[in-house]
């Protein structure tokens, strides 16, 4: 090769960085692609705070699910939900609940994916015996917010598009 080809090939590459990876907040990249728009700002049923923090933290889920995960989650009840962060993710999949019916729906899935890992869980368990205690406890935190998401259907209020809060 040629020391000229180098430096077409450096010249292209810098050029290329220049314009696809800047940071400049002017050339309207930003740092972080999870940033956010203003669809993250919209506000969210009660409930899908204290469900994000419970059912995201494998500690008190007892399951770990990806984006992935929850982008299969999504699909399964007809919904399309972009890939971000998980807690945006989960956000957006309950953010225009209405209706126990769609809950149900979206609960029944990620009750699916819970036992799925359940199942692997009691595999290990029996492959590795001296880590059944371990896997036993995960079961069980796993089996506590599938309770969890019974007891969220059953405190949810229906809301109908056309009820105006302000007539209370």
């Amino acid at each position: 090769m040629q020391k000229e080809d180098f430096s077409d090939l450096r010249a292209e590459f810098d050029k290329f960085v220049q314009e696809k990876c800047s940071l400049d907040p002017e050339a309207g990249m930003s740092q972080n692609p999870d940033a956010g728009d203003k669809v993250d700002e919209e506000p969210v049923p009660q409930f899908v705070d204290a469900l994000t923090s419970k059912l995201l933290a494998p500690a008190i889920s007892g399951v770990y699910l990806s984006r992935l995960d929850i982008k299969r989650i999504a699909e399964a009840i007809d919904e399309s939900v972009p890939i971000k962060e998980r807690i945006k993710m989960v956000r957006a999949l309950f953010r225009h609940t209405t209706k126990k019916e769609y809950l149900k729906e979206a609960f029944a899935e990620i009750n699916r994916h819970i036992n799925g890992r359940i199942l692997i869980y009691k595999e290990l368990s029996e492959a590795f015996p001296a880590s059944k205690e371990i896997f036993a406890s995960h079961i069980t935190k796993a089996q506590k917010t599938m309770r969890m998401f019974d007891q969220i259907i059953e405190d949810f209020e229906e809301i109908e598009p056309t009820d105006d809060p302000m007539m209370i």
